[in-house]
């Protein structure tokens, strides 16, 4: 197990309208930024980490990783991040651990303490995305659901309902509901980032945007023009 306040590691999301990064090291976040931005994230992002990590006196040779937001958020915004973090992370030859945004909307005051946690994600049109944890890992694969009606199965003995309409979902589900707000995203990223890497979750495989729901793009209906010789 790595001991968090050995670890050194920078932690950046762009899954929303803004561009985020922060710096962990000596058992705690040394410094944090949140950029509010509708576009521009891509040209963005890695100067604002150079710029953190400057503030902080490290360099990305003491980095031993990277923790990235995957989403479910912005589709172009998520695939920004996570291209930036794994680039980097293959140059300098460090782990990229993804963290989702189910992850970062987690009870932040302990991130293991509930053995029955449903996670709640604001979809379009209404919708939600929702995902179970048990002791801060996932035991179901993240679902769309109606937030007015969620599914029976969702339900349990003991359940915390934290994230989007969690007071009318541990409502209808028979759960307690804890409100969160995450305003400072890429601080949460990189707890918990922290957190993986000293147990060694997620650190052996590439992040990669998580999608819920397809994108809402779709193949041209029409049939190809014939091409006449």
């Amino acid at each position: 197990m790595r001991d968090p306040a050995q670890t050194c590691l920078l932690a950046f999301d762009t899954s929303a309208a803004h561009c985020a990064a922060a710096v962990f090291a000596r058992g705690d976040v040394q410094r944090s930024v949140v950029e509010e931005m509708a576009k521009g994230q891509a040209e963005r992002i890695l100067v604002l980490c150079q710029e953190v990590l400057a503030q902080t006196n490290i360099g990305l040779g003491d980095l031993d990783a990277i923790g990235v937001g995957v989403g479910p958020g912005n589709f172009t915004g998520i695939r920004i991040s996570v291209s930036a973090a794994r680039g980097l992370a293959l140059s300098l030859g460090i782990p990229t651990i993804p963290v989702s945004t189910f992850e970062m909307l987690r009870d932040p005051t302990d991130i293991e303490a509930h053995s029955n946690e449903l996670v709640v994600v604001a979809a379009p049109r209404g919708a939600a995305y929702a995902q179970l944890f048990c002791n801060g890992r996932p035991i179901t694969d993240p679902e769309m659901i109606d937030p007015t009606a969620p599914p029976a199965h969702l339900g349990g003995k003991a359940l915390m309902v934290t994230g989007h309409m969690c007071e009318d979902v541990a409502r209808l589900l028979g759960g307690t509901a804890t409100h969160i707000q995450i305003n400072d995203p890429a601080s949460r990223i990189a707890k918990i980032t922290a957190w993986k890497l000293a147990h060694g979750h997620d650190t052996g495989i590439p992040p990669a945007p998580l999608y819920v729901r397809a994108a809402d793009a779709a193949p041209a209906r029409d049939a190809p023009p014939q091409i006449i010789a």
